[in-house]
């Protein structure tokens, strides 16, 4: 078994998942090792072949690096917070970074708040560091903020615009090997959720994320693909109905639809395998956030 990584100075340690960026992500080290908190940062490696992990040790010697003899998606998260030791950890990506002062402010809000599960921070995108779209979203949350949280409950975040609390992530299990990758987190939120803890916007909590300008290619597909093996996972069965009757009809004109129902399909075994269905109270939040963002009806 691995060892752990000795508790640092620092109670927020930072995890990166990466794979096949070296570049990035020695620019996003050297912006994390600038941080006055000095949080230990663990990089997970998802088989990358560009050299990757012998460039960080050499530029970064004080950074541990995990190599992953294949790519095990976000699970390589999980993996990051096993091996971690610290209270709360930060995720980043290879092209996000934490603002200086926010890892110390995430740590005090989850002090003050013991029921604090997850930190959905404000993110800045770019070198103009303009506001995320979702940011606006998350701060109004119709699920309004609860007595004892810091900010307004949320059931989405951004992986690399969030702090967890250790324990409470390795409670729910952390992101679920089912999805691997693409829209991910909402899984993770339902659980925190359905295990009682607090998923919280904290606006003074800023990242910064300088993703790559041009196209992701298939990242519709696996969006498309996890939405419906999310909602396999954890909703009412009447729900999974209408979602796979969606997309199989989306399929029918728009190829990465069909791509996705296509991937999907294979994986629905195991999801159905680990199906858990939500406690009533969070199934409800999640259908009071569906109905706030459908498309309000027009008068006939």
């Amino acid at each position: 078994m691995r060892p752990a990584v000795p508790l640092a100075a620092s109670r927020v340690g930072v995890v990166i998942m990466t794979r096949n960026r070296r570049h990035r992500l020695l620019h996003t080290l050297d912006r994390l090792r600038d941080l006055p908190e000095r949080p230990p940062v663990l990089v997970v490696d998802n088989a990358s072949e560009d050299g990757t992990a012998a460039a960080v040790r050499e530029r970064h010697p004080a950074v541990l690096v995990r190599e992953l003899r294949r790519n095990r998606g976000a699970v390589a998260r999980n993996l990051g917070v096993a091996q971690l030791t610290t209270p709360y950890v930060a995720f980043s990506d290879d092209d996000s970074w934490w603002q200086p002062g926010a890892l110390t402010l995430a740590a005090g809000l989850f002090d003050r708040h013991p029921r604090l599960g997850l930190i959905a921070a404000t993110t800045r995108v770019g070198p103009d560091s303009r506001p995320d779209p979702l940011d606006r979203l998350l701060a109004a949350s119709p699920l309004g903020t609860a007595p004892d949280l810091p900010g307004p409950s949320v059931l989405g975040f951004l992986a690399c615009a969030s702090v967890v609390r250790r324990s409470a992530f390795l409670q729910v299990g952390g992101f679920h090997p089912v999805l691997q990758f693409g829209g991910e987190e909402t899984l993770l939120a339902l659980d925190l959720a359905a295990a009682g803890w607090g998923v919280t916007h904290c606006p003074g909590v800023v990242a910064h994320h300088h993703p790559d300008p041009g196209p992701r290619p298939g990242r519709i597909v696996r969006m498309r693909r996890n939405e419906l093996l999310t909602c396999w996972l954890r909703r009412p069965w009447p729900r999974v109905a209408r979602q796979l009757t969606e997309l199989a009809r989306d399929a029918t004109r728009d190829p990465q639809a069909a791509r996705a129902l296509a991937a999907a399909l294979p994986r629905l075994p195991a999801a159905l395998a680990v199906r858990r269905p939500l406690p009533p109270a969070v199934e409800e939040s999640v259908a009071r956030l569906e109905r706030a963002a459908a498309p309000a009806r027009e008068p006939r």
